[in-house]
């Protein structure tokens, strides 16, 4: 989209929270950037977009491709040396804000060289990639939780080290890689992986207004946006200048902000009572403390500097499970605060105010008792209460429920601890997303074969391309002398790694399974086998049956943290629809292979094998079809007790698939029988 196309950042409504966090990253570029979580729909791409008209334009050398600062510009810059770049050869143009595609490849991401022509006719020739392009402006990720790890890796280095090192067949390139990270995603499908989500200086949720007069002025704004975009933009380019004529100003007053002792005192206190990993929590608090205030006119930072910096800073650095919703609790935040002396008269808190930006009055606690009040939506204006809340702790009850299906009473238990499980994977040699559960062909891993190139060589196995050309080297030689290579001689690395599967999840929720201790364990194996899918990358399903029928609980996504949800809260009662079950995700997996067919599915069915309704020739169906569709079943028998029937036994067999015993899950517990079975022997 086109800078005169681009939606203004002053016309965004509400989102106070995010156009902060925003500003404080341009303010402040060492802060490390913004993550922006929130459901499909709620602008998240538009404001972080709408930024790039804001920031102030960068200097570069004339023709040099990586964005080299003539005042400083990089040694190791691929397109130099640049000694001493005079006056004329620099040139000033705006801001980048390069998009990164989620499918995008690693040569898109880090830049290529060309194989062919190195081997051919020995030239390097190095194409720049998007990091790159981002050098000195922003690199904007959507969906960044979909991103492939090969790429996430390649971002971590970049971010952690500010350079890109591009490295094929002996050839080394590197060039400076120093941008401003904005990522968008949606929770629903799926989590961050965890070295990345630290490496986001800020974190914001954003939601859907549900106030009806607000809503009204998001519609209305973007009808009228897309009526005449121009007219539109031009309506808000005095309030656009203004807020890039503010951000200047910041830039220039950071340098003299004083961070305090006692302001020091504040964030430290706040990450320790946090209990936050590290001190990268601490840095950045302090980071975007400093460029509040300077975005704000304080001379020194704030109370409410340190509150708002950490209140953005710490959410997403709390967590101490994967499978629980980032948030902070903001009364636990004001008790930090306050014990590291926040109520003391000598406070930077009681400081000068600021003079009112170009938003409005200054933040909160910097407008006079006068001043007017701020507007919904404003930058500065005092943070909402409830921002980034924590996930409310459902604690299902554990009592007897009247008029549960089939005419039983329904309980919930609470789950059981969790454990690491034992590898359950999907037999043979796929092709899917990269992942760490099943063996498969992939962009990256150990070099397994080599085959002939199907387009753009990824990797080159020199071996196989030298004894391919070798035979030809006699007749070839006789003219040149040396090596000589053609395009049909070169050969392509097979890499063998692993991949990401789908884990869908057939859950016994009757009344069989009901009893306290039984249930407690099923639910711990569950959600142990669900933080496994998210540590290996792959998509979770979650299908129940109980009484009469059975239900998608939570259709395929990568967002374990909803599967869990759904799981704790799971009741049980009624009689036992096995074959529906069955049924059920037989159909779910056929429609899920239409989708995404290279992704292959894992069915785990968690039961005690018993059927009390649909009879036991409808199990025999179902588990038949299933066994038809080639679908790697696994069956986590929960029968316990003295007399077992061996229900998930046979229907282990029905389906081709394995059976294994809920307290066999785990992988210590499989450990430890395996000993045991080794000293019997």
């Amino acid at each position: 989209m086109s800078t005169a196309a681009r939606y203004p950042f002053s016309a965004i409504v509400g989102m106070a929270d995010l156009k902060l966090a925003l500003l404080v990253n341009a303010v402040s570029p060492a802060v490390g950037g913004v993550l922006v979580r929130g459901e499909k729909g709620t602008a998240k791409s538009t404001v972080v977009r709408a930024l790039a008209s804001l920031l102030p334009d960068v200097e570069v050398v004339a023709g040099c491709r990586f964005s080299c600062d003539p005042a400083a510009p990089d040694p190791d810059c691929p397109d130099g040396p640049h000694p001493g770049a005079a006056a004329h050869q620099a040139q000033t143009r705006p801001t980048r804000l390069v998009e990164l595609p989620v499918g995008a490849s690693e040569d898109r991401l880090a830049g290529s060289l060309d194989i062919e022509r190195a081997l051919t006719e020995g030239v390097t020739a190095f194409e720049p990639g998007l990091l790159a392009a981002a050098h000195r402006g922003v690199l904007y990720v959507d969906e960044v939780n979909l991103l492939h790890d090969h790429l996430v890796d390649l971002l971590l280095d970049a971010a952690a080290m500010g350079t890109s090192h591009v490295e094929r067949e002996g050839v080394s390139v590197r060039h400076a890689a120093r941008f401003l990270l904005v990522g968008t995603m949606n929770p629903e499908e799926g989590e961050l992986r965890p070295q990345l989500l630290d490496r986001f200086g800020l974190t914001v949720e954003v939601a859907a207004t549900r106030e009806p007069a607000e809503r009204a002025e998001v519609v209305r704004r973007r009808l009228a946006f897309d009526a005449d975009p121009a007219g539109f933009a031009a309506a808000y380019a005095d309030e656009e200048a203004r807020l890039a004529a503010h951000i200047r100003a910041a830039r220039r007053r950071l340098p003299r902000v004083v961070l305090t002792d006692a302001a020091l005192r504040q964030i430290t206190a706040v990450c320790a009572a946090f209990d936050v990993d590290g001190l990268r929590a601490d840095l950045v608090t302090a980071r975007a403390a400093m460029a509040l205030a300077a975005w704000r006119d304080h001379p020194e930072v704030t109370s409410d500097d340190v509150r708002d910096a950490a209140r953005l800073a710490l959410p997403h650095r709390r967590r101490r499970d994967p499978l629980d919703a980032p948030g902070l609790d903001e009364d636990r935040l004001d008790e930090a605060l306050e014990q590291a002396g926040a109520d003391d008269p000598s406070d930077p808190g009681d400081g000068p105010e600021g003079p009112d930006g170009p938003d409005g009055p200054d933040g909160p606690g910097g407008g006079g008792g006068g001043g007017p009040a701020p507007q919904p939506g404003d930058p500065d204006a005092a943070p909402p209460a409830a921002s980034g809340p924590e996930r409310p702790q459902t604690t299902p009850e554990d009592t007897p429920q009247e008029g549960g299906p089939g005419g039983s009473g329904e309980t919930a238990a609470d789950p059981g601890e969790t454990y690491r499980p034992r590898l359950l994977s999907v037999p043979g040699l796929g092709s899917g997303a990269p992942g760490r559960r099943s063996r498969a062909e992939t962009p990256s891993g150990r070099t397994s074969g080599a085959r002939l190139p199907r387009g753009r060589i990824g990797a080159l196995h020199l071996p196989a391309t030298l004894r391919a050309a070798a035979p030809r080297q006699r007749d070839r030689g006789r003219s040149t002398g040396g090596l000589v290579l053609a395009r049909s001689d070169l050969r392509e690395a097979v890499r063998e790694g692993r991949e990401g599967n789908l884990v869908l999840f057939c859950v016994d929720a009757s009344g069989s399974m009901a009893a306290r201790q039984r249930m407690r364990a099923v639910k711990g194996a569950v959600l142990s086998l669900l933080l496994d899918a998210y540590q290996r990358r792959d998509k979770v399903g979650l299908v129940t049956f109980r009484g009469r029928e059975a239900e998608v609980a939570l259709p395929p996504t990568s967002s374990v943290e909803a599967g869990a949800r759904r799981l704790r809260e799971l009741r049980t009662g009624g009689r036992t629809p096995l074959a529906a079950g069955l049924t059920r995700s037989a159909e779910l997996l056929r429609v899920e292979r239409l989708r995404d067919p290279r992704r292959r599915p894992l069915l785990v069915v968690v039961t005690d094998g018993r059927a009390t309704h649909g009879g036991t020739d409808a199990v025999l169906r179902a588990g038949a079809r299933i066994r038809s569709t080639g679908v790697e079943t696994v069956v986590v028998d929960c029968e316990d007790g003295p007399v077992r029937l061996g229900g998930a036994a046979r229907l282990a067999a029905v389906t081709g698939g394995s059976a294994v015993r809920l307290a066999e899950l785990g992988a210590d517990a499989l450990s430890g029988l395996v000993r045991h079975a080794r000293r019997a022997a």
